[in-house]
């Protein structure tokens, strides 16, 4: 196994840093129905047991719509910079990455997610199925 690879698992496992993107190229608003991402997305990896997509946050777009992830996830920062996050009955929290920040979240949380920045982020993130 290459050291980049033993890297990105021991980052996954360590998962302290709250991440999170939208599931599979679509976002999942809580009632089931399924809107296109506002954002681009492109699964790079699908398996039985993970789906692996590149993420790319536009700067100043707004939210990615309300959306609930299936399966629990981690995501790896590829370029810095802030993400917020509002979920239902909790306060907004803008966080900030740096480059190769590694963050995990359970499954079916309920959030939307944007970019106040003014340069896209774009997150490589790991679905666990």
């Amino acid at each position: 196994m290459d050291a980049r690879r033993k890297a990105f698992l021991a980052g996954a496992a360590a998962g302290a840093v709250t991440m999170t993107i939208v599931f599979g190229g679509r976002a999942v608003i809580a009632g089931g129905q399924a809107q296109a991402a506002k954002y681009p997305v492109k699964v790079v990896l699908e398996n039985d047991r993970v789906r692996v997509r590149d993420v790319t946050f536009p700067p100043g777009v707004m939210d990615t719509g309300l959306h609930t992830h299936e399966f629990p996830h981690v995501g790896v920062i590829l370029t810095a910079g802030s993400l917020t996050f509002s979920e239902p009955g909790k306060p907004t929290q803008t966080t900030r990455f740096e480059t190769g920040s590694v963050g995990y979240r359970e499954a079916h949380v309920t959030h939307q997610v944007a970019n106040p920045g003014k340069a896209p982020m774009r997150v490589i993130e790991v679905e666990l199925k």
